[in-house]
């Protein structure tokens, strides 16, 4: 057992620990040394500009992080077909769960900015209804929960999404819903889920999921008379 203490230092120092750490513990790994979906991406071992830790924003993040997951996975509950473990995108920094419908969608045509395209098409191979939180970057600096659809299908942006605090971003081809507009709201647990919902709703209809099959069958009540 290894204990690494999280404190400023530089990405190259941090990779250097933990790789010893591993190697004492002989469980010898190799990773890709370039992070994905960032600019100008600078190898881990050779990264000494960035060093910053901010122990506050981490656990704030981590906070945000663990709320996120516990309505995601109540949402990953209620289908029945394939779908992703709530879990973590360390490029984009977004926590995601994915619905498929179980047919194969049309090569992805690539082009994400600074991610190799055949991990896009890969990771879009499948039809899929996805839900995410993203706490933003300096482009857009706005945390947002998230909804969309691959291959997207007509009329998915003109849908009405609940709650009314959820809009369609063109630019990003998603509905997206502010977390501060969850923060906010009198029930934020329903609020999430009310627009996680409608947006897979709006994208399972438009695109004719076979959701008789894919979603949770809820138990038929019996009459008092049955039990009488």
């Amino acid at each position: 057992m290894r204990m690494l203490k999280l404190q400023p230092q530089s990405v190259a120092n941090f990779y250097e620990t933990v790789m010893k750490a591993l190697n004492d513990l002989e469980l010898p790994v190799k990773i890709n040394l370039f992070p994905n979906e960032i600019e100008n991406p600078i190898p881990f071992d050779r990264d000494e500009e960035h060093r910053s830790y901010d122990r506050e924003y981490a656990n704030r993040f981590w906070r945000v992080l663990v709320q996120s997951d516990r309505v995601f996975k109540e949402f990953r509950s209620r289908f029945c077909g394939k779908c992703s473990p709530v879990h973590f995108f360390w490029g984009s920094f977004d926590l995601a769960v994915t619905r498929f419908s179980g047919r194969q969608a049309p090569p992805h045509p690539g082009g994400v900015p600074h991610l190799p395209d055949a991990i896009t098409r890969e990771a879009y191979s499948q039809e899929v209804s996805s839900l995410g939180f993203w706490p933003g970057n300096a482009n857009a600096p706005t945390p947002v929960f998230y909804s969309y659809a691959y291959p997207e299908p007509a009329g998915f942006a003109q849908a009405k999404i609940q709650p009314d605090a959820a809009f369609y971003e063109a630019k990003l081809r998603e509905f997206v819903l502010p977390y501060d507009a969850v923060c906010i709201a009198e029930k934020p647990d329903q609020a999430l889920l009310d627009f996680a919902q409608s947006a897979y709703d709006a994208a399972s209809k438009l695109a004719k999921w076979d959701r008789a099959t894919l979603e949770e069958k809820k138990p038929a009540l019996h009459s008092a008379s049955q039990h009488s």
